[in-house]
């Protein structure tokens, strides 16, 4: 089992170091290698994603990567900000299936900016298209507008497009999800303005055809951000496109006590996966060693069962997180009076240890 680490800028490197130790204590073998990517990578070689990372993560059988980002590089052109790495790793992997799975742990309920009836047992599954829409539609640049409000002016322009196989594909991702969990699917649109998601939803329609089991409803995309923060408990899996589930997966995260909780597997047809937190670098708080590492210890245990097919090793890792919630330990983003706060390292020893006690029972 081959595994690319891309721990990247800020906080990345510190969060990536625990899920590494994680995954060492377990009684598998792996081959890691690390890189750099984003603007570590800038500094080094003058591209967020020099070739030999790309060939890395190509070539692996899933990547564990960190974040990227920092202030200082937003004057750079958009080519070589950090941040375009990860894209071209979504581009060149396929990765068309991003799964962002929303759950409030028990211990974590007061921890949510709403209120404990609202969050508790929460378990929401966001399916993300995650290589069309917006983010990669062509054409997109400036211009001097020749029509519109303000002719003769500059602009600024993007395409959202989505063709019928990338639709059909993730529609059918979030279908057999459900079925593996309350057979519900939530497809999330803006049908009565946007073409493009008129066309979303006619696919989903055609799609679901073949999932008679699965009860679909359909939403659009600012009732559902509203229905998130108002019953949250009525969502079983939601798919959406590139840009909805962006930001619809970042309110979910909240919904959990703390974007920190928060896992991400985005995977291809060949379930080769890149296996992130769904927060950023938070340079602000990169080297202070108080970041949260358990979203990326969760993301290591989604690697090893949805790229390494190592479900047990999986379970372990979940159980252990469990574990050290009920213990008490808490980083600063969920910490809350009656909890002890520790740092990034304290929490990744307190897994380890659970991880290994599992182990020598077994």
């Amino acid at each position: 089992m081959k595994i690319a680490v891309l721990p990247g800028d800020g906080i990345g490197t510190e969060i990536v170091a625990e899920a590494i130790r994680v995954l060492e204590v377990l009684d598998l073998r792996f081959e890691m290698e690390s890189a750099l990517v984003g603007g570590a990578a800038y500094d080094a070689h003058g591209h967020p994603l020099p070739e030999a990372t790309l060939k890395l993560a190509k070539e692996a059988d899933a990547v564990l990567f960190g974040a990227v980002g920092d202030w200082k590089y937003d004057s750079l052109e958009r080519q070589f900000r950090p941040e375009q790495a990860i894209l071209g790793l979504r581009k060149n992997l396929g990765l068309f299936a991003n799964f962002r799975p929303a759950i409030c742990y028990e211990q974590l309920t007061h921890a949510s900016s709403l209120k404990p009836e609202l969050v508790a047992g929460l378990d929401i599954l966001i399916i993300r298209e995650l290589t069309g829409d917006i983010y990669f539609g062509q054409p997109r640049g400036r211009r001097t507008a020749v029509d519109g409000h303000f002719p003769g002016a500059e602009e600024a322009f993007d395409t959202m497009r989505y063709s019928r196989p990338e639709v059909e594909r993730i529609a059918r991702v979030a279908f057999e999800a459900a079925r593996k969990r309350n057979r519900k699917v939530t497809s999330v649109d803006k049908a009565n303005v946007l073409e493009t998601f008129q066309f979303w939803k006619d696919v989903v329609i055609d799609v679901h055809k073949e999932y008679p089991d699965i009860e679909l409803e359909h939403m659009y995309v600012d009732n559902a951000a509203m229905q998130l923060v108002r019953a949250p408990k009525k969502f079983d899996v939601v798919v959406t496109g590139n840009m909805f589930g962006d930001i619809l997966s970042d309110e979910a995260a909240m919904l959990t006590g703390s974007i920190g909780m928060l896992p991400s597997a985005s995977l291809n047809s060949s379930n080769q996966g890149l296996y992130e937190p769904s927060h950023g670098s938070a340079p602000d708080i990169a080297g202070k060693g108080i970041a949260n590492p358990l979203a990326t210890i969760l993301s290591a245990a989604m690697m090893l069962r949805f790229s390494l097919n190592q479900p047990q090793a999986a379970d372990r890792i979940e159980s252990a997180v469990k574990h050290v919630l009920a213990s008490g330990l808490r980083t600063a983003d969920i910490h809350s009076e009656g909890t002890t706060l520790v740092g990034t390292r304290q929490m990744g020893d307190a897994v380890v240890a659970a991880i290994t006690k599992t182990i020598t029972k077994s």
